[in-house]
């Protein structure tokens, strides 16, 4: 029998009408399905700041965000299912009580470790199991919610844990397949697991679909679907392209050059367990179920497709240390990464001269005065002999990105996305493309990035 894996978002959760959609989703699903569900929309950004607000000495803030969640999430129930369901409330009951508890201690300690506030997020996960679970009982399938702790094992990196797979999938074999073989769908907390002695952790970012792809991969599924409110990953941003069509299929590696350069579905990290188990992962709109939405897997067919998909990430700002002296001293462009990092700056793109006169580096804007000043300094005695003439900042500036297995080996691309470009009066501050052939990267000016966008996407989607 087929085994599918369902990871619902927090706008999937976040409605009597999305649940409706939910539970009609995974009656319809064939075979043993497997429920993995995100806290409602919005609830993990309340829980954090209600930790904060505790751990600055405000313990009325935290605590009316903890009675507002609670209240919320017992108005979702009542009107996904027509009535007061007694068994929900108690656990919403209970959840609230134990999470105020965390919170009061935060605020008289004025301290709230990483391993306090797993446990305080870990509420959002813990509250929509029950309610989904309650939804798809009412509606015909018999399901069961079911905690991630002490079923998805993790190391002790609280905010950022890492699953123990070995002990994950020993777990997972005796409390999932159990529950399937009685024909029962578990009802799973994304996000949140626990270490082998029982202590909450999250898996931070994306961490609902890194649950569900190591639920995937553990329990050998043959497909994991990721129900979001989009219709899988567009060929480019739809606001900004009208001709803008969602991509059937794409491989993971495309998947990780699309959401670097911006585009908002999936971290890709997160469903790697599932992708190098050779799972399909499916990114589907739960509010327009029939859509194809895209299907990501290691390797894809080619379909005559050069650039797939066309992103834009904005809000940078390039620097470029330039001098003759530069040329041929070894160690050169490790001291301007040195720098960066000793800054805590994330580098978006770099590109350097053949003659190794000029390093560009392309950073968040916010980052730009800083990072100079720092280079600055680090080359003071190079910018005073005159061995570096130069440490320049361009902002505002962009990154725009074509991206595409069919790049590879393809003669004329660059001079296709160049034309194009040209043709309009679009400047091309710095390139930079990597020897995969899977991605050509361009920097423009912040005022030319949507139109830089539509330009190549027009010339590879005709």
């Amino acid at each position: 029998m087929t085994r599918t894996v369902l990871k619902f978002g927090g706008t999937s959760v976040a409605s009597p009408a999305a649940l409706q959609r939910v539970a009609e989703i995974v009656k319809n699903t064939r075979g043993h399905r497997i429920v993995v569900v995100s806290a409602t929309a919005g609830t993990t950004d309340a829980l954090i700041g209600a930790a904060r607000a505790a751990e600055g000495g405000d313990a009325q803030t935290a605590q009316d965000t903890i009675l507002r969640l609670s209240g919320e999430h017992r108005n979702l129930i009542a009107d996904a299912l027509g009535f007061e369901s007694a068994d929900v409330l108690k656990e919403i009951a209970d959840l609230t009580e134990r999470t105020t508890a965390l919170l009061q201690s935060v605020a008289i300690l004025r301290e709230c470790t990483a391993r306090t506030l797993d446990a305080i997020v870990s509420y959002g996960e813990r509250i929509s199991a029950p309610i989904v679970a309650a939804v798809l009982n009412h509606t015909g399938t018999k399901a069961e919610a079911l905690s991630a702790e002490g079923l998805l094992i993790t190391d002790d990196a609280f905010g950022h844990a890492n699953p123990i797979v070995d002990e994950t999938r020993a777990r997972v074999t005796k409390e999932i397949d159990s529950r399937l073989g009685y024909g029962v769908v578990p009802v799973v907390t994304g996000f949140i697991g626990s270490t082998a002695d029982g202590v909450t952790t999250t898996l931070g970012r994306g961490g609902s679909d890194y649950s569900a792809a190591v639920l995937a991969a553990t329990t050998k599924a043959d497909e994991l679907r990721i129900y979001t409110d989009v219709s899988g990953v567009m060929s480019a941003d739809p606001r900004v392209v009208k001709g803008a069509k969602p991509l059937d299929s794409m491989s993971y590696a495309e998947a990780a050059e699309l959401s670097y350069f911006g585009a908002k579905v999936i971290h890709p990290r997160t469903v790697l367990p599932a992708v190098e188990a050779g799972i399909p992962v499916r990114i589907l709109n739960t509010f327009a179920p029939s859509d194809r939405g895209t299907t990501i897997t290691n390797n894809t067919d080619k379909d005559g497709t050069v650039v797939k998909a066309t992103t834009s990430l904005g809000g940078l700002g390039m620097i470029t240390v330039q001098g003759a002296g530069m040329s041929g001293v070894p160690g050169f462009a490790a001291r301007v990464f040195d720098t960066a990092a000793a800054e805590r700056v994330s580098v978006m793109m770099i590109s350097q001269s053949s003659s190794e006169n000029s390093i560009c580096l392309v950073v968040p804007d916010d980052a730009t005065d800083r990072l100079k000043g720092a280079l600055e300094k680090m080359f003071n005695a190079e910018l005073q002999r005159h061995d570096v003439e130069k440490i320049d900042v361009e902002r505002p500036v962009a990154i725009v990105a074509a991206v595409g297995e069919g790049m590879r080996g393809t003669p004329g691309v660059a001079a296709r996305v160049f034309t194009a470009l040209g043709k309009a009066s679009v400047n091309v501050v710095a390139i930079a493309q990597g020897s995969s052939e899977l991605n050509i990267s361009l920097v423009v000016l912040e005022k030319d990035r949507e139109k830089a966008v539509r330009l190549i996407h027009e010339e590879f989607h005709r």
